[in-house]
């Protein structure tokens, strides 16, 4: 990689391709806990846990998930669903001690209570399905309307470590639990998005299609709002239940979804194909992934379509993801990023067009 791509934000990058036996395949979730690392390698249906975090190019993970070896990448683990298996794992959250998986294409999300320690390990609860034998959508199937328990390519998840927030994508709505749930098939407290939890149907000012959804510790609350090109936020995390967003990244309102806003060329306050958001500081870093960048807010918007102050992965921010480092392959720059998380000063970065992680220091 030309890490001079990345820009003046960062310094120190590297790459990271997971295990020299068998590298990731599209990575699409990423999480950083207790100088551990989690991704979710979408692309071979597992989960790799790393007990600290890796400094060289490759590096044999400590456990696996969802598939008993590390040469092994079949859906559901070339079996029925279990208890065990994975289909396109996506979001992933971890305090270093639970484990949360949005495990989209079985439209469910797996918990363990305490980090695994051996491959294969079953998961301790299933929410979205009655069992751990079932994966339809909303349990019933395609045409099937959701329900306070159910799922339906759920790709983003997020805690604090005692509430749990899931983007249920494929019904348009954020499900919110008061408490992290110990049974399987728990119904949700509250939801974000939609007047209740039977409703799929959606207006301008939900959050249409929420791929991520974050919480910073000032109690902020951040949507991925992939299909209107834009990121919800919300100043307090409680409003979301009754309000419309207080601020709209992306867009000058709620009715406009144009991609990079109807231009032939991104803007310091455009996206296209927003993945993932992760709060910084006093600010927030916006995963742009269809312009292959990640915009940085020193500090929280405080009106609709602001411009960002920096961006990480491109030279200026005219330059969307085809440009000349691409024209020979993507290799030399990030392409298609899905995730980003920091831990303290260190910024990672699931490059998931180039099969990688990127790793670096932000310059504060």
């Amino acid at each position: 990689m030309d890490y001079t791509t990345l820009g003046n934000k960062v310094s120190n990058a590297y790459i990271f391709k997971g295990a020299k036996k068998n590298p990731f395949l599209a990575p699409r979730g990423i999480c950083v806990a207790n100088n551990m690392l989690f991704v979710s390698d979408t692309g071979q249906n597992r989960v790799c846990i790393w007990h600290t975090i890796p400094t060289t190019e490759f590096q044999e993970p400590d456990v696996i998930l969802g598939q008993q070896t590390i040469e092994n990448s079949g859906r559901n683990a070339d079996s029925n669903v279990s208890s065990k298996t994975l289909h396109y794992p996506s979001g992933i959250w971890s305090d270093g001690n639970k484990l949360i998986v949005a495990d989209a294409w079985n439209h469910r999300v797996l918990l363990w209570h305490t980090l695994p320690t051996q491959n294969a390990q079953p998961a301790d609860v299933v929410l979205g399905q009655p069992d751990f034998k079932s994966n339809l959508p909303n349990t019933k199937g395609q045409a099937a309307n959701p329900e306070a328990n159910t799922l339906h390519w759920p790709y983003g998840v997020f805690s604090d470590g005692k509430n749990l927030w899931i983007a249920d994508t494929g019904n348009r709505r954020v499900l919110f639990y008061d408490t992290i749930p110990t049974q399987n098939f728990a119904k949700a407290t509250n939801v974000i998005g939609k007047p209740d939890f039977k409703t799929r149907d959606y207006k301008n000012e939900d959050s249409v299609w929420p791929y991520s959804v974050k919480i910073s510790k000032q109690g902020s609350l951040a949507i991925a709002d992939t299909q209107f090109y834009r990121t919800l936020l919300w100043n307090n995390k409680n409003d979301a239940f009754n309000k419309a967003a207080d601020i709209i990244i992306g867009q000058e309102n709620f009715d406009n979804c144009g991609q990079n806003q109807l231009r032939l060329t991104p803007e310091a306050n455009t996206l296209n194909w927003i993945y993932d958001t992760c709060f910084y500081k006093e600010g927030i870093l916006i995963n742009d992934t269809g312009n292959s960048r990640v915009l940085v807010f020193d500090t929280l918007p405080k009106k609709n379509n602001s411009k960002a102050d920096s961006l990480i992965g491109r030279p200026d921010f005219n330059t969307s993801s085809e440009y000349k480092y691409n024209m020979m392959g993507t290799e030399a720059a990030i392409y298609w990023p899905f995730s980003i998380t920091t831990s303290a000063n260190k910024l990672f970065i699931a490059d998931t067009g180039n099969h990688r992680l990127v790793i670096c220091d932000l310059q504060t």
